[in-house]
């Protein structure tokens, strides 16, 4: 499975949209496409996963390097519309605590709305 990341430029933040599976192999794409973001100061990130279906421990790491990156850097990055198995993820790893995680997907239609 591939992953597909696009980036939107809005009034006050950066929407990243991410689409596929996230693993060792689509994950250095994830990682060369987000951090630059984050070390630019004052940078708002948010990142939209609603399509993203699966996640492993690679793409954990990028989103705790891409955290520490923002804090350097005087940067925020918030996670929304994750699917209930990625955020079982970031919930049994203890990292919901320290990463913004705004939204979950609670099985209504969104229509691609953030």
């Amino acid at each position: 499975m591939n992953l597909t990341v696009n980036i939107h430029e809005d009034v006050d933040k950066f929407i990243i949209n991410l689409s596929g599976e996230i693993d060792a192999y689509t994950a250095p794409n994830l990682k060369e496409n987000l951090l630059p973001l984050t070390k630019q100061a004052g940078n708002a990130i948010e990142i939209n996963l609603e399509n993203v279906d699966y996640m492993d421990s690679t793409g954990l790491g990028i989103f705790v390097s891409a955290l520490k990156s923002t804090k350097e850097n005087n940067s925020s990055m918030k996670l929304v519309n994750l699917q209930d198995r990625v955020l079982r993820l970031f919930k049994i790893t203890g990292l919901e605590k320290i990463i913004d995680i705004d939204t979950a997907i609670r099985g209504g239609n969104l229509n691609g709305k953030l």
